[in-house]
């Protein structure tokens, strides 16, 4: 009995196991305590209780620090309201907001720059304190953002 590889499938996008390998990843990370994650094809299922994610994004490298806490206190306030028992924020990571023409000519072509409003660390401990799950999602662009799509 080995393990099968986790594949991605040309034009199905990222298989399920790997998303499930990174969700539990996350909820492990930024959770206080430990949490079993796992997944049957409808719903995520935390700690033996099924969940449905509702969620609602934030671009954080186009927001300053000071409205985020504000608008991560407006989400989990909605995710009360609507009677959601899990609230997400998805975050998109786009690999070109870190590398600035000085990164691209005078570092190493692989460093990137995490600082001012692309620390994505502090965004992250900010979701946390306002009770919210994170979905992180790596990228390198999201194309309707940059060039007019």
């Amino acid at each position: 009995m080995g393990v099968e590889p986790i594949l991605l499938r040309r034009g199905r996008g990222l298989s399920p196991l790997l998303l499930l390998a990174v969700a539990a990843a996350v909820v492990w990370r930024l959770s206080p305590v430990y949490a079993s994650v796992s997944y049957d094809r409808k719903a995520v299922i935390i700690n033996g209780q099924r969940r449905i994610l509702f969620s609602g994004s934030i671009h954080y490298p186009r927001s300053t620090p000071e409205v985020r806490i504000p608008l991560l206190q407006e989400m989990w306030l909605l995710a009360a309201f609507l009677f959601v028992s899990l609230p997400e924020a998805p975050i998109f990571v786009p690999r070109i907001v870190y590398r600035s023409e000085f990164c691209m000519i005078f570092l190493d072509l692989w460093q990137y720059y995490f600082g001012g409003n692309y620390d994505l660390v502090r965004f992250v401990k900010l979701v946390k304190q306002a009770g919210l799950y994170v979905h992180l999602r790596i990228g390198p662009y999201v194309c309707a953002e940059w060039n007019f799509g």
